[in-house]
């Protein structure tokens, strides 16, 4: 094809031309001009000390001091009569869309301390501007212009990341010193700026004001608390960082919509956020708006209520798109782990009630739970029940088995194989905890499980041996041929005594909550015992 006949192509890389250029004191002499559309504006003051007005809120500047960003309004004034020295730009983005990229065009971010480099490449742009074109280098100015605007994008990233961390230390300290009488100018003095740069990157960052947020942080509070015990409200108010109960009342309302009193009473919406917690509503007898399924607790959503519920897939989420799937679902309260980290950015939406897994076992969850949703009766049933089948298991077991032994359940996934404590479930709080069986050494779940591959398991013996995750993981297969074709695996006691137990349903093991608790029994118990009536 020939050259003319090709199509035009964007150009790959964004280019910033300088349009308009004047030095501080003749900018503001003249007043702020009409910006033009599609223009960028940039701002670096060399020399001297005086006020900038932004949007009309003022600001001191000095030496060093850096503007850049977009605005289609008269958004930069300075006083006529200024001392500040430095330059003031006007410029245009080609392609033009690139203006649209907050990282190559943010909407007014400030240095307050630039370098050398941009004041002394700005001097010369100046001077550069305001001299005829060199025959020799008639590029001068574009070439300092993007130069500078090169250094000033460093620096402002630079600035960022500083911004981030400081406003980060600060969040931190507010979410955990909310009860302590707290206020903007102390937040400032620790993180060394003003309160007024204070206050408004905190917005920036948070989406709140510093007083909002602080308030949100002690509703959040207090709703959590409502939610686990039946304390008085002036004790409450206390507690949460107000100093009577009238006015936690008042701010309560303004947050929640409605009083203390009447959320405690509220039959509530509830988001569970893991599969575990989503189990233990649905033993209760109630779905949750929003839950997370295994594929087994799915099926058995239906006989809990009629209510269906919203399935959220944890997997994949952006921090945005999970806050969106969340907010969907309304929910009056949150249940999660307290290890998930995307707990602090959901506050905005509800309470978040955080469970320690590694400190509280499944039973303690699901009381836990059942007072929240004032189902604590039905709970204790539940456990009656399920304690008098481990009962009839056990006194099965005994006339079998005699003493336990040791046990291990393997989790297969590819050539790697997990087993964990009863901590994490897997059937393991049940041989652990209820039918009393042992781990094969005391140490070997120092942190809370261990990790081997496929073909070593014969590295792990105990008197019953339990695998699951096949047939459900077929990529395991290859490996685990090898691993029978070894002969220290043939020599292991759990396999000549034919104590090696297939479990079948990878996914119905996963589960660490009632439901799947149950259901996780009956198929251990047909296993060690399969000519019981039992099992």
């Amino acid at each position: 094809m020939p050259f003319s006949s090709l199509p035009p192509s964007p150009a790959p890389h964004p280019y910033a031309i300088p349009m308009r250029i004047a030095e501080l004191a003749e900018y503001a002499a003249s007043g702020p001009l009409e910006p033009m559309p599609n223009r960028s504006q940039l701002l670096v003051v060399w020399g001297g000390k005086g006020a900038l007005h932004l949007y009309e809120h003022p600001h001191k500047v000095a030496r060093g001091f850096a503007l850049l960003g977009r605005s289609a309004s008269q958004a930069v004034a300075i006083g006529p009569g200024t001392s500040l020295q430095g330059l003031y730009i006007e410029f245009v983005h080609y392609p033009p869309s690139a203006a649209d990229n907050r990282n190559s065009d943010p909407e007014f971010e400030m240095v307050q301390r630039c370098s050398a480099d941009c004041m002394r490449l700005a001097a010369e742009l100046y001077a550069a501007w305001q001299e005829q074109p060199d025959e020799g280098e008639p590029y001068r100015v574009q070439l300092l212009f993007s130069r500078l605007l090169s250094e000033l994008r460093r620096e402002l990233s630079s600035t960022r990341v500083a911004s981030a961390n400081w406003l980060s230390r600060a969040v931190q300290f507010i979410e955990a010193n909310y009860t302590e009488d707290l206020t903007r100018e102390q937040l400032a003095e620790r993180a060394n700026v003003s309160p007024e740069h204070f206050s408004r990157a905190f917005r920036k960052h948070t989406g709140r004001t510093f007083i909002d947020y602080l308030t949100m942080l002690r509703i959040r509070n207090a709703q959590s608390r409502i939610l686990v015990d039946n304390t008085a409200l002036n004790a409450l108010a206390r507690q949460v960082g107000f100093k009577e109960g009238l006015y936690l009342s008042r701010k309560f309302k303004d947050v929640v919509g409605m009083s203390p009193t009447a959320f405690r009473r509220k039959p509530k919406r509830i988001a569970a956020l893991n599969l575990n917690h989503t189990g233990i509503l649905m033993a209760l007898g109630q779905t949750p708006e929003l839950g997370v399924y295994t594929s087994w607790l799915e099926k058995n959503k239906a006989r809990t209520s009629g209510h269906s519920g919203i399935s959220l897939n944890p997997n994949g989420h952006t921090p945005t798109s999970l806050y969106d799937a969340v907010a969907e679902a309304r929910p009056d309260m949150i249940i999660h782990y307290n290890t998930a980290k995307e707990n602090r950015g959901l506050l905005p939406l509800a309470p978040v009630i955080e469970l320690p897994f590694r400190t509280m076992n499944w039973r303690e969850q699901l009381l836990m739970i059942a007072n929240m949703v004032d189902k604590r009766r039905e709970a204790e049933q539940w456990l009656a029940r399920y304690d008098e089948q481990v009962d009839r298991i056990n006194r099965a077991l005994d006339e079998r088995l005699g003493q336990r032994g040791t046990a291990i359940v393997w989790e297969l996934a590819g050539d790697k194989a997990f087993a964990c404590s009863g901590s994490y479930g897997r059937g393991a709080h049940i041989l652990y905890g209820d039918l009393g069986f042992r781990p094969p050494e005391p140490a070997l779940f120092s942190h809370g499980y261990v990790e081997t591959s496929v073909e070593e398991l014969y590295s792990y013996p105990a008197d019953h041996i339990f695998i699951t995750g096949t047939p459900s993981c077929p990529k395991s297969r290859p490996f685990l041929r090898r691993l029978s074709q070894a002969p220290q695996w043939s020599r292991l006691e759990a396999v000549r005594s034919n104590h090696l137990y297939w479990l079948y349903g990878a996914d119905l093991f996963c589960g660490y909550d009632p439901l799947s608790t149950q259901a996780q029994l009956n198929i251990l118990a047909r296993q060690l015992l399969p000519d019981h009536k039992f099992a």
